[in-house]
C-alpha cells in the first residue's frame, strides 16, 4: 500500500531532494511552496508529484489539502533561513517559521494526521560548550532564525505530548552538494551559503570570497564546519519516515558528518575541482561565528542506521559545481 506525504518547501534545496528521494522509495508526494523562495522547475522535474501552490499559514488551504488527499505525514521544510536576514527582520522568521508551523500543526490535528518530520538545524545550539555537538547538548540559539527553530521544535514536542504526535526534529549541519544527476541543487538569492559563493566565483560571477577571520584556534586558523551532502539528508528524511511508520516514537536526531573542514581548506579543494585560481580576501572576524561546529551524530546511526555515504568534500563539490555550472549555464542562455 502507497503511502501519500506532504512535503511543505518542497520547491526548495533540501525539500526538493527529499521530495525525489521519496518518490525513488515509491512514495506519493503533494508538495505544497509558496515558490517565495523555492523553485518552479523543480517541481516541474519532481515527475508524478502534486504541486500546490500557497502558503503553510493558509488554514484553509491547508484543510482543503488534508479532506482532499490520504496524507499520512508530513515532512515540513518550509521555512526562511537567512540568518543576517533574521537580526535584521525578526518579525518576518516569527511570523512564517513559527506561526506558520503552528497553524500546518493544528490543521495535521484536526485531519488526524499525526507524524511529521521537522527540518530543525544545529543553530539552535548557538555556540556550543563542547564538541562534537549532542542531542541533549545545551540549546542556546544566537539569532532569531536559530530562536524560530528552537521554538517549533519545543510546539512540536508539546503537540507530541498532549495530541500523541508522532515527530522527528532533525538538525541539519551545512548541507551541500547537489543532486548527483544535476538537475537540482543549491539555488538562493541572495546566496549566504560558503560553497556556492566559491563556485560563484569560479564562475566569474559575485562578489568573491572573503575570509572572515584567520586567527581562530584551527589549524589553519579558518572556521571549520561540518558539512553534509543534501543527499545523505535527504536519505535521512526516508529513513525518518519509515521509523515513524513502523511506531518509532518522537524523537530529535543530529544529522552531520562528525568530522569538519575549515574555509581555506574548502577553497583549496574547489581549485582542484574547478581548475580555476578562486581569488579570495581576508577579514576580520565576524560577531557570533563559532571556531568549531561538529555533530555527533551517533544517535542517528543507532536508531536509524544512518551515516553521510557522499559527504567528502570532493564528492560535495563536485555535484555542486556539475550543478552550477549547468543552472548558469541556461540561465545565461534564457
Amino acid at each position: 500500500m502507497s503511502c501519500t506525504v506532504l512535503v511543505t518547501g518542497g520547491a526548495g534545496y533540501i525539500g526538493s531532494h527529499a521530495v525525489r528521494e521519496l518518490q525513488q522509495h515509491g512514495y506519493d508526494v503533494i508538495i505544497l511552496d509558496n515558490l517565495s523562495c523555492g523553485h518552479q522547475d523543480f517541481v516541474d522535474k519532481a515527475l508524478g508529484a502534486q504541486f500546490i501552490e500557497g502558503d503553510i499559514s493558509d488554514r484553509a488551504l491547508l484543510n482543503h489539502i488534508f479532506a482532499t488527499y490520504p496524507i499520512q505525514a508530513v515532512m515540513h521544510f518550509a521555512a526562511y533561513a537567512y540568518v543576517g536576514e533574521s537580526v535584521k527582520n525578526p518579525a518576518k522568521y516569527y511570523r512564517n517559521n513559527v506561526v506558520g508551523s503552528l497553524t500546518l500543526l493544528e490543521a495535521m490535528v484536526a485531519a488526524q494526521v499525526n507524524k511529521m518530520i521537522f527540518s530543525s538545524t544545529c543553530a539552535t545550539y548557538g555556540t556550543p560548550d563542547a564538541l562534537p555537538i549532542l542531542e541533549e547538548s545545551p540549546q542556546h540559539p544566537i539569532n532569531p532564525y536559530g530562536q524560530s527553530k528552537l521554538m517549533v521544535e519545543q510546539i512540536v514536542q508539546d503537540f507530541t505530548e498532549a495530541y500523541g504526535l508522532q515527530s522527528i526534529c532533525f538538525r541539519y549541519f551545512n548541507a551541500a552538494g547537489a543532486h548527483p544527476n544535476g538537475d537540482i541543487g543549491e539555488d538562493h538569492d541572495p546566496e549566504p551559503h560558503l560553497i556556492p559563493k566559491i563556485l560563484y566565483a569560479a564562475l566569474g560571477k559575485g562578489e568573491g570570497i572573503t575570509i572572515f577571520g584567520t586567527d581562530y584556534p584551527t589549524p589553519d586558523g579558518t572556521c571549520i564546519r561540518d558539512y553534509v551532502h543534501v543527499m545523505d539528508l535527504a536519505r535521512a528524511h526516508v529513513m525518518g519516515l519509515g521509523y515513524l511508520l513502523a511506531g518509532g516514537g518522537s524523537t530529535n536526531f543530529n544529522l552531520g558528518t562528525g568530522h569538519g573542514f575549515s574555509v581555506r581548506e574548502m577553497i583549496q579543494t574547489a581549485r582542484q575541482v574547478t581548475g580555476q585560481p578562486i581569488d579570495c580576501v581576508e577579514c576580520d572576524r565576524r560577531p557570533g561565528d563559532p571556531p568549531v561546529l561538529i555533530a555527533d551524530y551517533t544517535k542517528a546511526s543507532n536508531v536509524l542506521g544512518w551515516k553521510a555515504q557522499c559527504s567528502d568534500l570532493k564528492t560535495i563539490l563536485d555535484d555542486a559545481w556539475a550543478w552550477h555550472q549547468k543552472r548558469h549555464i541556461i540561465h545565461d542562455k534564457d
